[in-house]
């Protein structure tokens, strides 16, 4: 005879795998370990059952496995006799409801992040002060008039494009898609704003949507997501060129304020009229020295030292030349009577005479001449032919 706990045990070992339904209660992944323990809760009566299953199961299911969650699980029972207890080996998980749709946005979240479409150096600047802005949203929904309202109450002269679609159900997606390709067409429009309330996760799935997001990507206008409050984050949120909180920081991020824009300018004003007067200052301060120059007050006063000076310079010049004229002449005069003094013409005006012969050579003793030889005789007077005897 068997007991009990051996005879459940039996039957339930011969069971194959089997599908269970329940609210994960606790997770533990200890560090080091590539199996993760889970605990299991019977959605409709208190039973709790322990599971076990690889780390890799996990964390192929990404965020939506977390404490409260709805999953199916598949695994293998087993019963331990000594514990009384019942644990189930899962070699699949699937997420139900919320679970597997957050599992869902999470992929494609990861496809379009891996191509770069969250990239913040892709995303536009949105335009300082746009010439109309376009405004997707639901129909006199309360984002519209957040919208509407707090842009023209920043800025009193801008324009509004709006298209109302539907912004949930299975419409929306189509519609918002033709507001956007027909507000992007529109050469007028400058920024364009996504706008809607809050809601469920369920509701705010059409702004999740990949064909919506490919289409903003490739908008040629920059788009402002404004969907739901701070705390929701569709994908729109990641793919658009600014994230607003909610409606009506959409508005005021598209439109600056008419009053901090008028204060702004006032301001620079201000600086621009001191930064010229403190110029204009300095220039005055700079000409009023240039002209307390000597040079500027009295042009003439230099150019009367300049000629006194040339004047004082011609004057030792011509002191100076006089005295070389005069240094010379009396030098002509000395070197004119040395001259004179040693000159042979002196000598014959003392009575003497100077003998040449016919060649002209001077006789210097009666040898040289022979008798008929014709002379030239030289006295002070002239000269004269004579003939030896």
């Amino acid at each position: 005879m068997r007991t009990i706990s051996r005879a459940l045990g039996d039957w339930i070992s011969r069971l194959g795998r089997v599908w269970v339904e329940g609210q994960v209660t606790e997770i533990s992944r200890r560090p080091g370990m590539n199996t993760v323990f889970l605990t299991l809760r019977d959605p409709v009566a208190d039973v709790s059952l322990r599971v076990t299953c690889p780390r890799a199961v996990c964390d192929a299911v990404g965020p939506g496995l977390v404490d409260g969650a709805r999953v199916v699980v598949w695994g293998k029972p087993s019963f331990h006799p000594g514990r009384g207890t019942l644990a189930l080996a899962v070699v699949e998980i699937r997420p139900l409801g919320a679970g597997a749709l957050l599992a869902r946005l999470e992929r494609l979240k990861a496809t379009l992040a891996a191509e770069g479409l969250f990239a913040a150096s892709r995303k536009r600047r949105l335009p300082f002060l746009p010439t109309a802005v376009g405004l997707i949203t639901g129909r006199a929904s309360a984002a519209e008039r957040d919208v509407i309202e707090n842009a023209r109450r920043r800025w009193p002269a801008v324009r509004i494009e709006l298209r109302e679609v539907a912004v949930q159900g299975p419409l929306a997606v189509s519609q918002i898609l033709d507001a956007l390709s027909d507000l992007d067409a529109d050469r007028a429009v400058e920024v364009i704003v996504i706008a809607r309330g809050g809601g469920s996760l369920e509701d705010l799935l059409p702004f999740s949507d990949e064909a919506l997001l490919r289409a903003v990507v490739a908008a040629r206008t920059p788009v402002v997501s404004a969907i739901g409050h701070e705390q929701d984050t569709p994908l729109l949120d990641f793919v658009a060129d600014v994230r607003a909180s909610t409606p009506t920081d959409a508005a005021k991020r598209v439109v600056p304020d008419v009053s901090e824009q008028s204060a702004l300018v006032e301001a620079l004003r201000s600086r621009a009229r001191r930064v010229l007067a403190h110029r204009l200052d300095l220039e005055r301060r700079r000409l009023a020295d240039l002209r307390a120059r000597p040079v500027l007050a009295a042009p003439l006063r230099e150019i009367d030292r300049r000629e006194q000076t040339v004047g004082a310079l011609r004057s030792r010049s011509l002191r100076c030349l006089t005295h070389a004229v005069d240094v010379a002449e009396r030098d002509l005069v000395h070197a004119a009577a040395r001259m004179r003094a040693l000159s042979p013409a002196a000598t014959l005006e003392r009575g003497y005479a100077l003998i040449q012969n016919a060649d002209g050579a001077v006789i210097r003793s009666p040898a040289e001449i022979e008798a008929g030889d014709p002379l030239t005789v030289r006295v002070a007077g002239g000269t004269f032919a004579a003939r030896a005897e």
